[in-house]
């Protein structure tokens, strides 16, 4: 029998007690390292920030050039005081989530028709790589004179920063897939819709889900761009009249919101590739030696 959270329970038969312990120590022992190791990535922002307050705490930078972390909270109180930073906040994230979902489903139906066929290959693939190699900087007033001073520019620009990424890693993750996994799956007598969904998706993946990280990344700089063009709702906007008005408190807030957001996006990515890949690394249980015979 074993005990669990105060129950007694008893052991099926012919299990080892000893290793269901084990096996229940090493499952602790897991969730402990992997919360640390989730942590331990963050210590060196928090040096960062223990940095920014010491020069600034001791004089070393003047207070107009580099406000201190509480003069910088403190400006950011006065915003949500004043109820204009939650919506600019929305705002801002609502772009992003509009232009990566278009740019994200966009970049991974011409990354599948690239990787599957030649002749689409040959379509998709010059086109895109064209877009990826002109900046943000110069769409955006194309964009404006297209489509107005709107929402519309803006997530347009958000769709062209997040579909070039996406599309580049899918087409690297189809064109990756083990040939003889498609090979298995025509003895198997798999339909081409079966061979897609149950042998290139699963190994493309991996692939992509590192293009979605990069492209919500590249698509938070887009956002950040296309808030400096004539817009008066969100962070930029924020950004724009603390620029006027020599905030510099008020710059650096928003320039901290973005990395947040950016961080706190990357981390949802994160979490969600490890769960969907959670079949690729099976954790390990605990062995015990074997007595001889």
């Amino acid at each position: 029998m074993t005990a669990t959270h105060g129950v007694t329970r008893r052991a099926p038969a012919g299990a080892d007690p000893v290793a269901a312990v084990a096996g229940t120590a090493g499952r602790s022992r897991g969730r402990r390292d992997g919360w640390r190791d989730g942590w331990r990535g963050w210590w060196s922002l928090g040096l960062v920030v223990v940095a920014w307050t010491v020069a600034t705490s001791a004089g070393a930078v003047a207070p107009q050039v580099l406000p201190g972390p509480a003069a910088v909270a403190r400006a950011g109180a006065e915003l949500v005081t004043a109820g204009t930073l939650l919506p600019a906040l929305a705002v801002s994230v609502g772009r992003l989530a509009v232009g990566a979902l278009l740019g994200t489903g966009l970049g991974l139906a011409l990354g599948l028709l690239a990787g599957l066929t030649r002749t689409g290959h040959d379509v998709v693939d010059r086109p895109v790589q064209a877009v990826r190699a002109v900046p943000f900087t110069a769409l955006t007033p194309l964009l404006v004179v297209w489509c107005g001073l709107g929402e519309t520019p803006k997530v347009l620009l958000v769709v062209i920063a997040t579909v070039v990424p996406v599309y580049v890693a899918t087409v690297q993750g189809v064109q990756g897939v083990d040939p003889r996994l498609r090979e298995l799956a025509v003895a198997q007598h798999l339909g081409r819709g079966a061979t897609l969904r149950r042998v290139v998706l699963p190994g493309a993946l991996p692939s992509v889900l590192a293009g979605v990280r990069l492209a919500l990344g590249t698509g938070w700089v887009a956002v950040i761009v296309a808030e400096q063009v004539a817009t008066d709702r969100g962070v930029g906007a924020l950004l724009a009249d603390a620029r006027t008005w020599a905030r510099t408190d008020v710059v650096l807030l928003c320039v901290a919101l973005y990395a947040v957001l950016g961080l706190l996006t990357d981390a949802l990515i994160r979490a969600t590739e490890q769960h969907a890949l959670r079949w690729r690394t099976p954790p390990a249980h605990p062995c015990l030696p074997k007595e001889p015979a």
